[in-house]
């Protein structure tokens, strides 16, 4: 999986599976911009890898328009965009859930996907080529119960990746999601915390998948990784599900 002297922007890269996707794309041998709401985090991946960096809040349509621009003007190109930028949901049944955190989610996890393709989609199309991954969840495919708005969004993600691939293949440009389980995340963590018993709430997790643990964030970047890659020239469109075996049970 040769990323050499491919341009590739990650989103929400500051931690997580963003991160492991920044560590990997570097070491496959892309130029790697890092992202992320917060800055200082982003900073610290691209000085662990040697790469750029930008504060970027996904939300912000023309701040996104600009961070693609100026990775244009600093490298010439932009051959792969990430966006990874996602938040959860305090859980809840769905009347119960109001319109701010609604708006929270569908902000972070839907718009700023939007954001960053529309944002890219010129400079792949001029240059006749490019990779865009979204990254998507298992609750994209499945729903998960009292998280309907983090799962609307999720599936949101995996229909508007299948029509941009569509849309966009004639240019050249290739789009795919992945859609993991749970994975070692502070997202992850997050869920666990609002059972009120996070250690059984994970012991329950874990014995739910057929390989008996979470996954981990560097096991979801290696198929990103894939997916901007040439190996991966003739697949666009796909929903790559990445769980441990949970769906297939």
């Amino acid at each position: 999986m040769d990323l050499t002297d491919r341009v590739v922007l990650i989103t929400g890269a500051g931690a997580g599976i963003g991160k492991a996707t920044a560590e990997c794309c570097a070491d496959h041998g892309a130029e790697v911009v890092v992202t992320d709401v917060d800055g200082e985090a982003a900073r610290a991946v691209a000085e662990g890898i040697d790469a750029e960096s930008a504060r970027l809040d996904v939300r912000d349509s023309e701040r996104f328009e600009a961070t693609i621009e100026e990775t244009v003007s600093a490298f010439g190109r932009i051959d792969g965009l990430v966006n990874n930028a996602g938040i959860g949901q305090p859980p809840g049944p769905v009347e119960e859930i109001d319109e701010r955190t609604r708006d929270e989610v569908f902000g972070v996890n839907l718009y700023g996907t939007w954001n960053g393709t529309r944002a890219v989609i010129p400079y792949m199309k001029e240059q006749g080529s490019g990779a865009i991954v979204n990254v998507s969840s298992l609750a994209g495919k499945t729903g998960l119960a009292n998280f309907s708005a983090y799962s609307l969004t999720k599936g949101a993600v995996l229909n508007f990746t299948r029509a941009v691939a569509t849309e966009l293949g004639p240019h050249g440009v290739r789009a795919n999601s992945v859609c993991p389980g749970f994975v070692e995340t502070a997202l992850s963590e997050s869920y666990f915390a609002a059972s009120g018993d996070p250690d059984r709430a994970r012991k329950r997790m874990e014995a739910s998948y057929p390989l008996k643990r979470l996954g981990e964030p560097e096991e979801v970047a290696e198929p990103i990784v894939f997916l901007l890659s040439e190996r991966a020239s003739y697949v666009t469109g796909h929903g790559f599900t990445i769980d441990g075996g949970y769906s297939a049970g």
